[in-house]
């Protein structure tokens, strides 16, 4: 029986598309560049942040992350920011009585953001805010606290394999893979994404998911 969702934040919740274009906009580069370079070190397995670096080597990202929140020019999320699929996915799963969460590799700003969406969910919590991110394994500790359900009860969706669906297995909670976003495409079909209990190319697909894990 499940009786929990937790989901990823970036490209599972959220498309990515306005958190780089401001980042190429700040460092005054082509979009394109760095898109560009997003996929040279998504496909090498790299942090997304090494992007950045490449463009401006000697980078302090969380410097230069704290120089564009005083310019006003820093983080923002609005409903357009949302797939489509998320409100409808998350209604539905509050109507079967599971509780709805959400947590990922974010920062503590990020999180005031989505709570100011008013998404249908139980809480939203970030590694900014927690002090730890994924693959930790305390992370994945945090989100079975803060469920505060049994861990095989609980299934944790996210687009990458090696972050999300590797080390939520570790933890003992059930694993969906979303094919979506530059990480849940570039690594499918390996071995990792296979591993997950479920694959899905769409949110939607877990209210029948869900449905069926209670009989």
């Amino acid at each position: 029986m499940i009786e929990a969702v937790v989901f990823d934040i970036g490209e599972t919740l959220v498309h990515d598309d306005r958190y780089w274009s401001t980042w190429a906009d700040w460092l005054d580069v082509s979009r394109h560049t760095l898109s560009a370079l997003m996929g040279a070190v998504v496909a090498q397995g790299r942090d997304s942040t090494d992007a950045l670096r490449l463009l401006r080597p000697g980078i302090d990202v969380s410097a230069e992350y704290a120089a564009r929140e005083a310019a006003g020019r820093g983080e923002h999320l609005d409903e357009t920011d949302l797939y489509p699929d998320v409100r409808p996915t998350l209604t539905a799963l509050r109507a079967q009585r599971l509780g709805v969460f959400v947590a990922g590799n974010q920062s503590a700003r990020a999180a005031e953001l989505l709570r100011a969406l008013d998404l249908p969910a139980d809480a939203i919590a970030t590694s900014g805010e927690w002090g730890v991110g994924k693959p930790h394994p305390r992370f994945f500790a945090q989100v079975v606290a803060l469920t505060g359900r049994a861990p095989h009860r609980t299934v944790y969706v996210g687009d990458y394999p090696a972050v999300d669906i590797t080390p939520a297995k570790a933890a003992g909670l059930r694993t969906a893979h979303l094919r979506r976003g530059p990480w849940g495409h570039l690594w499918a079909d390996t071995p990792q994404a296979a591993a997950a209990d479920w694959r899905i190319d769409s949110l939607s697909e877990l209210t029948a998911i869900t449905a069926a894990a209670a009989t």
